[in-house]
Order: structure tokens, then C-alpha cells, then sequence
């Protein structure tokens, strides 16, 4: 690292010096990036350079509110890149002041199309692990402090987290606006978002010392329906090598223009929130400020997914991976054993009794009913009502990814995260939906003051070394492993994945009958063609429809 580029030097050493960053400046601790879009300058702590609030869009606002996103302009001069952006706008208090989920998102703006950068001030070629935050697509952002890409980058993996817009200013559909469209399509503006900064990943991470050819796009919950969106879509084709899904869910979603699956056209719901907003035009919902059209859109109840626009997202995302037209990358995922036990708020009311529960269950799943009780039996509702949901969600989704990229030839890797401690353990909330993110990116002491306390204890920083092995590797080669844990196999015909409890152990038969039984739920609700597949599971699923004959 002491030696000079010179013009005599070999070819191979020319190519790494041209791939190392590109740094200038007297003040070591505010580097400088020179980056095709401009220069940028940092901070170095404890030897990791960040850069922060790096704009990879222009701000989507006036005329530009509802459009896709335009690629930022360069700059001349040093950008200081040494504090977040802005977040994305969102409702101001949608987590509870007892909530754990409760974090600051500090200032919120339109203007919110930004990145950080966490790199190595020696990165030459390293991999490239992209962040996309979850929140139901309607709020989170990058500045998290479980989110800190530092750990990352001391293991020699350049992270990127991104904002993109959220709720009803990233997910409207309305027929005025794919009118003026090119393609004829809306909605989707922030899975664009998402699609935009990756190709700003591809022209810049090189000069922070990435490979844009491997990049790794990674989320968890509604950063992991995003990491399937991208899967999806053919916009994102090329723009990563790997991906990385935490409690993903494989729903059903509106189609643009038409009734699909139950769902009420997107445009249709666009045409409605105009309504709601009193808005007598598009122009009109151009002009209202930001934070009244998020108050009043959330206040009516607002539903943001992504839309099945024939482009963008083709067709429903469970099609996509049936037909393998999904992305061809080796795939980490997987799911937590309590996700619903801090979602309580998803549950409906319990049944009166056992009789009630068993009746209703009969009611609404009728020949499968017996495979239904016998893996969520009546004897037991509160933990039946817990499970149901994170199976038919999350387990099913993780391993049905699985066995699609595997269909495909693509190398998948699924866990399941079982660990708890004292705080989680105390309060009901054992491996609770989120729970492994500050164990997989290596910051439990970067948890807020509502988050259950993560022990400082060597027990919880092993686990989370072991995790952030896996997952590190798995963005540099495609293939988790670690010194400290056993190793990973592909999930495969036997089912086999990892794990997670007081360390990590290899299981086989993925979630067992459960698979089976919403594999056969889900296809005969796709088959009749009226019914969504997301939350209505369990005691407030509709009645299932017959056609066993075609989902065997």
C-alpha cells in the first residue's frame, strides 16, 4: 500500500491501483473521494471511512413528484458528505411511544434520494452490500443505528444503505399519471428509487474501492419484499450478483388497471385517495404540501404496495418465481421464530374458546382442516394464532425462495433465527420480527434506548460474529461460511438450513408439514383467481376454495 502507480508497472497493478479510491485532501479524517458524479468528503472513525447523505437522485418534488427518478447531477467542488440526509417523508408517529420498533428519523423532506457509503480506506475491488430498510413501505430510513455499516467494512465489505420514498408519494398508482408516462404505467416510484441508486452504485462504487459486479442487494421485512421486487423485475436485471432477504413475505398485490387476486386496481385506489384528499386534479396533489398529503393519506388508510404494471413488476412476484424468471443469483434467506410476537397488533381477536377455534378452522379450510389443527391445534390458541401467521408469512415465503432458486440452479441458503435472552425472554418477545438485524450486521450495541437490551456479554457478540461471517461471505463469494460456525449447505432436496439459537447448527427438513399445507392454501386461492394471499390467514381466512386436484 506504500507503493506508487507507476507508468512502468504491469498491467494487473495498474488495474488495482485504478480500482482503489480515489482519495485527496490534507485532513486525514475528512477524506476525499473523486467519484464520476462529483467529489465527496468523509469521515474516518476507528478507521472505517463513511459518507453520508450522498445524493443519487435529483429531489422528487413539484413537477417530478410521482415520476420515476432522474440520476443526480454532478457537482463541481468537495461535497461534505459527513452527516445523513434527509429521510423520506412519513408519518410522523406511526410506532407508538412504547413501541421497540420507535427510532428518530430525524428531519424529513422530499428531497430524500440519498446514500452511505461505509468502506475500508484501503478497499480495492471489495464487494458491495446494499441495505434497503424496512417499515411496510411506509417508514424507516437510513440513519438507524443498527443499520451502521462500519462492522461491514472492518470485514473488507464496502455497505451501501439507501433512502427511497415511501407511502403514498413512492407507491401511488393513478390513471392520470401513467397517462403521461412513456411506459403507460404508475405507481412503483420507490422500487425505482431502489433501481436508480443501484445504477449509481454501478457508476461511482468503484472509486470507494467497490466491484460493481458484486454487489449484494440485501433488506429485511419490507426491505425483503423490496429484495424480491428486484428479483422480479426486469429494470433491475444486472444490477446485482447476490441477494439477501430477512422475513421477506411473497404476497399478493394489485395489478394496475384490473381486479386481480381480490385486489382493487391500483388506479382505482389512486382514483379513491384523490377523492379522500379533495384534490380536484393531479396538478392539485402535486401542489399539496408533503406532510399534509402523508397525514391525510395515511389517515384514510392508504394501502402501499407495489403495483403489477406489466413493466416494472410483470406479474404477481409468486408467478415470476414459479416460472423461474426471477433474477438468477445465489439467494441467502430466512425467518424468525417470533416474528408476530411484536406484531401482536396484526392478530385478529382470539376465538372465545377452543370450540370456537376448531369450528372456525373447519369453517375455512375444510377437507384441510385436519392438517391444519394438527400443526396449530386449539389446545393452545394464543401460540396456534402466533405461528400460523409467521409460517404462512415468513417460513413460507423463506422456503419457497428457496426451492425456487434452487429449481432454477441458483445456490440458496435459508435460516431460521430462534435466540432470545433476557430482555426478549422476559417480555414474551423471543426472536421477535427484527430481532436478528443487529446480530447479522454486528450492531447489538447500536440498538435505541426501546429496543429489548441486547446483553454485553460474550455469548451475544459470538453469535453475532458467527452471523456476520455468514453474511459477509456470503457477499464476497456467494457462499456463507465461518470459522466459528458449521458449514452452511445449499437448501436442496433435503431441506437443510441453519440455525440460529445459542449458536448456529444445521437442521434439515425446512419447516416441515407447514410448507406443504400453505403451498396448497396459497395455490388454490391463486387458482380461483378473487383472493389476495397475505395477511388473511389462519381464523380469518376466507373459506378456501376447492381444486386439490390441481395444486398436488
Amino acid at each position: 500500500m506504500g507503493t506508487s502507480c507507476l507508468a512502468a508497472l504491469a498491467s494487473v497493478a495498474l488495474s488495482a491501483c485504478a480500482s482503489a479510491p480515489a482519495t485527496s485532501g490534507a485532513d486525514t479524517n475528512r477524506p476525499v473521494i473523486a467519484a464520476p458524479v462529483g467529489k465527496v468528503a468523509g469521515r474516518i472513525q476507528d478507521g472505517i471511512a463513511s459518507y453520508k447523505g450522498i445524493p443519487y437522485a435529483a429531489a422528487p418534488t413539484g413537477e417530478r413528484r410521482w415520476k420515476p427518478p432522474v440520476a443526480a447531477s454532478g457537482w463541481t467542488g468537495v461535497r461534505d458528505a459527513g452527516e445523513f440526509g434527509p429521510s423520506c417523508f412519513q408519518p410522523v408517529a406511526r410506532d407508538s411511544a412504547n413501541s421497540i420498533y420507535r427510532d428518530d428519523v430525524g428531519e424529513l423532506s422530499e428531497d430524500c434520494l440519498s446514500l452511505n457509503v461505509w468502506t475500508p480506506g484501503d478497499a480495492r475491488n471489495a464487494p458491495v452490500f446494499v441495505w434497503i430498510h424496512g417499515g411496510a413501505l411506509v417508514s424507516g430510513g437510513t440513519r438507524r443505528g443498527m443499520y451502521d455499516g462500519a462492522r461491514f467494512a472492518r470485514e473488507g465489505v464496502i455497505f451501501v444503505s439507501i433512502n427511497y420514498r415511501l407511502g403514498a408519494l413512492g407507491y401511488l398508482a393513478y390513471p392520470e399519471l401513467s397517462a403521461e408516462s412513456p411506459r403507460g404505467i404508475s405507481g412503483n416510484y420507490g422500487l425505482l428509487d431502489q433501481i436508480e441508486a443501484l445504477r449509481w452504485i454501478q457508476r461511482n462504487i468503484a472509486s470507494f474501492g467497490g466491484d460493481p459486479d458484486n454487489v449484494t442487494v440485501a433488506g429485511e421485512s419490507a426491505g425483503a419484499l423490496s429484495v424480491m421486487y428486484l428479483m422480479a423485475s426486469p429494470d433491475a436485471r444486472g444490477l446485482f450478483a447476490k441477494a439477501v432477504s430477512e422475513s421477506g413475505y411473497m404476497i399478493s398485490s394489485p395489478a394496475l388497471a384490473t381486479r386481480e387476486h381480490g385486489h382493487v386496481p391500483a388506479e382505482a385506489q389512486g382514483a379513491w385517495l384523490q377523492q379522500q384528499l379533495k384534490a380536484p386534479d393531479l396538478a392539485a396533489m402535486r401542489a399539496m404540501p408533503a406532510d399534509e398529503l402523508v397525514a391525510r393519506s395515511t389517515a384514510a388508510g392508504f394501502l402501499t404496495w407495489g403495483t403489477i404494471d406489466g413493466a416494472v413488476l410483470p406479474r404477481q412476484i409468486a408467478d415470476i418465481f414459479d416460472r423461474g424468471e426471477q433474477a438468477d443469483v445465489p439467494l441467502l434467506a430466512g425467518f424468525n421464530a417470533g416474528e408476530i410476537r411484536s406484531l401482536r397488533r396484526l392478530l385478529p381477536p382470539a376465538p372465545a374458546d377452543a370450540a370456537a377455534y376448531e369450528a372456525r378452522i373447519r369453517t375455512t379450510h375444510g377437507e384441510l382442516a385436519d392438517r391444519y389443527l394438527a400443526l396449530y391445534p386449539a389446545s393452545d390458541i394464543d401460540e396456534s394464532m402466533l405461528a400460523t401467521t409467521r409460517d404462512a408469512l415468513y417460513g413460507w415465503t423463506a422456503e419457497r425462495m428457496g426451492r425456487k432458486q434452487a429449481a432454477i440452479g441458483a445456490p440458496a441458503y435459508i435460516y431460521l433465527f430462534d435466540h432470545g435472552y433476557p430482555a426478549t425472554d422476559e417480555t414474551g418477545l423471543h426472536a421477535f420480527h427484527a430481532s436478528e438485524i443487529p446480530f447479522a450486521l454486528g450492531t447489538i450495541d447500536r440498538t435505541t434506548a426501546d429496543w429489548p437490551h441486547i446483553p454485553r456479554t460474550p455469548e451475544q457478540y459470538a453469535l453475532s460474529d458467527i452471523m456476520v461471517d455468514y453474511w459477509t461471505s456470503f457477499a464476497r463469494s456467494g457462499a456463507p461460511t465461518s470459522e466459528g460456525g458449521p458449514a452452511w449447505p445449499t437448501f436442496g432436496d433435503t431441506g437443510r438450513l441453519m440455525v440460529f439459537a445459542d449458536g448456529a447448527q444445521v437442521r434439515s427438513g425446512g419447516i416441515g408439514d407447514a410448507y406443504a399445507l400453505y403451498e396448497e392454501i396459497v395455490c388454490r386461492r391463486r387458482a380461483a383467481g378473487e383472493l389476495p394471499w397475505h395477511w388473511n390467514v389462519g381464523i380469518i381466512a376466507p373459506p378456501l376454495p376447492g381444486g386439490e386436484g390441481r395444486c398436488r
